[in-house]
Parts: C-alpha cells; structure tokens; sequence
C-alpha cells in the first residue's frame, strides 16, 4: 500500500511536536518535507536522522514556505497539515487554498490527537494572541503553587533555532545555562523570569523526552504556552489569556479561538487600562464561545526602576519583539511607561535602523516609533546594538521581559519595566488550582 505523502506548514515548534507524536512512527504516512515561515533563517535545514526516527533514514528537509505550491506538485503531497500558530482564520485559509488548488489535501490536527498525557498534574498557561499576557500569568500561577509546597517545573513552547540534536531536551536552572545552550533573546525573553525565581524550566524538541524528565523532577508541570498555541501536554487545568486591546481577536485567529473554547479559566487582562467596552465586548465572545469557563479579570501594573530618570526626557522605547511582529501589537509596557511617567518625547528609531532591525519593519509596517527587541541570530543581535545606540535619545526604556543589558551594550542611561499579574476578581486562581489538584489527587 503506497504511503500518503504528506508536508507539514511549520514555524520551527509545532510542526515538529506534531510529526513527533502523530506521522513519525506510523508507516502509513511519509512526512516529504516542512515548510518554514515566521522566524527568520529556519529553513535550509533538515529535520536530523536522530529525531526523525527509522523511517526517515535521510531526515526530512524543511524549505521556505513560499515554496509550497511547487513542493506539492514535485513531491505529489496527498495532504498538506498546518502546524503553526498566532495566525489570522483568513491566513490560514488562504494556505488552504494554495493547497487545495496545487491538488493536495488541508489538514488542521487536534489538541486531543497531538496532547502527551502525564502523571503529575498539568496546568497549561496559553492565549488567544501574543502579548497578551501569558508570561505574568504563567509567573503568577508558578507563585502560587510554590507557595503550597509544590516543586514547580515550568516547561516552555520550543523555541529549537539552532542543532535540533542538541536542543532534543534542554533544562534551564541558571542564567550560565542560557548561555551555554546558546539562546536568542527571544528564547531568553521566556526562560530568564522563570530563572530568576527559581523555576527550573524545560524546552527543546522531543517533548515526550522532555515531560518523562520532567516528570522526575516536578511535582507538578506548568505548561508555559507560546504564540497563542495550544499545549502539547493534556492540561487537568487549562487558563487562557485574552486581551481587551485587540478586541474581536479572541474569535478571529488561529489557534487562539480554539483555546478559548477548550479554556476552563478565561483571564482577562489589562483591565485597567482597557476601555470598559471592549471589555464587556470581550466578555460577551467568552460566552458565546465557551459559556462554562470561569472568567478572571486581572490587571498587569507596570513598575519602572529609576523612573524619574524619563520625565522630560526624549526617549527610545524598546519591547518585546514578537509581541510587536506576528503578535500585531502596536505598543507595549515600554509605551506606557514613557506616557505614565513623563517623558518629553518618543524617538522614532525607524530612520536609524541596521540591516535585520531594518527588515523587520518593512516586514511589521504596523510597527510605530518603537523599536522591537530581535535577536534570533548573533547578526540580529549585533544590528539590534547598533540601533540603539544609533537613536538620538537621553534615555533607553527596555520593556523586554529580560534585562536587554546583559545581551547588549547600551551607551545611554537605561531604565527596565517589568510588570505582573493581579487578580481583580476573587476568588482567583488559587481557587482553580487547588480545585484542579485535588482533583488530580
């Protein structure tokens, strides 16, 4: 019997989960290639011998997306699967049609068909858009727990930009250990705050691997979610963030809407400084969606180190990348510092930019006079260190989740944002939690 020839559309995560657990043993299917998008200089490899299992004694290749169309017509793919996420409906059905016009199939896997069941208890942290607030939230969660007794193990969307073989199982206890493994702002962006509190945390590649380990070593796993994905392992509790300022945007993008039906906790967050509105206008699609989850308003209250240093003074705001890029935001906390503690003026770094930094914006035309922290490649970063020392400004605001100054030289004074969840309504999560433990037993 002939094998269905399949390729998987990825971002360099989900797309390999989805071939670990589903197509990679099971000799009725032959995974041709990937496809690669989003994240720069992610393609041109080959998914290794050593991951790829018996089957694929070569490997699978993986090409850039704007190759799909010949791909298919080459390889005769019978079925095209999309495994990426943070992704508009219309988006997706737009790669459906390519699909469907060159001959193929269109394949959207499930949660159910792709989640890893574990033995220790599992709350999963994910969200209807990047940048919405799932990193305070994940942080806010593991503080509770902790506070029960409980030895926490964070584990954390892939993020594998690098040698796939070495990046199988990755744990993260120490900020050298960010070093040794090589990590790129963005990787570092989600595993230092777990790190500085004392959080172990897991990514990598295999992530059956990477749960029996942890499983070992944790009382419970906190799934910490990225790019509005859905969780790789089955949650016993399953909190999902969504974000008033892009109101509507729970219901229209790709995979966010599913975890919002899926959700048995809905967060919403930024209360206090989203219109009331939109609010109850998010409100409303919760319940249209999912009328049985439970929803929490919370807030993220910024607090900035040396504050008074930005009151009249012209400044250049740095934040989060991808919240910034695919995550389609047009500010960030670096934003709301400037306004709330009085700087004279944003620098617009757009006319200063180098290379990659420079490429980005004419990718992200939506991104105003912020600058947002890229660094998926040591050129990336060097172009990142450059444009901000560049910008003629009196003060650097870094809204990142990590100190940028430990990655790069910054010539002006600097001062950093950070920002955490609190819970308006009560009872708040612990009550979810521990229901969720119990339940466990």
């Amino acid at each position: 019997m002939r094998r269905k020839r399949v390729l998987i559309m990825g971002a360099a995560g989900r797309d390999f989960h989805d071939f670990n657990v589903y197509f990679r043993n099971d000799p009725a299917f032959d995974v041709v290639c990937f496809t690669a998008t989003q994240i720069p200089n992610i393609d041109g490899r080959r998914y290794p011998v050593a991951l790829a299992g018996k089957l694929y004694p070569k490997g699978i290749p993986i090409h850039p997306e704007a190759e799909l169309t010949s791909l298919i017509k080459f390889h005769k793919i019978d079925a095209v699967v999309f495994s990426y996420s943070d992704v508009s409906h219309e988006y997706v059905m737009h790669c459906a049609s390519k699909a469907l016009a060159a001959g193929a199939n269109f394949v959207l896997l499930s949660g159910e068909k792709t989640m890893l069941k574990s033995k220790k208890p599992v709350v999963a942290i994910c969200a209807t858009r990047t940048g919405a607030g799932k990193s305070q939230t994940t942080r806010r969660v593991t503080d509770i727990l902790r506070k029960k007794g409980l030895k926490v193990v964070v584990v954390r969307h892939p993020m594998p930009y690098g040698d796939l073989v070495k990046q199988k199982v990755q744990r993260f206890a120490n900020f050298a250990d960010l070093d040794r493994h090589e990590c790129t702002i963005e990787e570092r962006e989600e595993y230092e705050p777990h790190i500085a509190l004392g959080t172990v945390v897991y990514a990598g590649v295999d992530y059956e691997a990477i749960l029996r380990q942890a499983e070992r070593e944790g009382d419970v796993i906190v799934w910490d979610g990225g790019n509005n994905d859905l969780p790789f392992f089955k949650p016993d509790l399953h909190i999902v963030v969504v974000d008033p300022h892009r109101v509507g945007h729970e219901l229209l993008y790709h995979p966010g809407e599913t975890n919002l039906r899926m959700a048995d906790v809905v967060v919403i967050n930024k209360v206090d400084t989203a219109d009331k509105k939109k609010i109850a206008e998010v409100k409303v699609n919760i319940r249209l969606a999912n009328p049985k989850a439970s929803v929490i308003e919370a807030r993220s209250p910024i607090t900035v180190e040396g504050r008074d240093v930005i009151r009249g003074k012209r400044v250049l705001v740095v934040e989060d990348g991808p919240t910034l890029t695919h995550g389609g935001m047009a500010f960030g906390a670096g934003i709301v510092a400037a306004r709330k503690f009085g700087a004279k003026s944003v620098v617009d770094p757009r006319p200063y930019a180098f290379g990659t930094i420079r490429k980005t914006f004419d990718r992200y035309p939506h991104i105003g006079p912020l600058l947002p922290a890229m660094g998926y490649g040591k050129k990336q970063v060097k172009d990142l260190e450059k444009t901000v020392n560049a910008v003629p400004c009196d003060v650097v605001i870094v809204g990142t989740p990590i100190d940028l100054r430990r990655i790069i030289a910054i010539k002006r004074p600097t001062v950093r944002v950070r920002y955490e969840l609190e819970e308006i309504t009560r009872p708040g999560l612990n009550r979810y939690l521990e229901k969720a433990l119990n339940t466990k037993g």
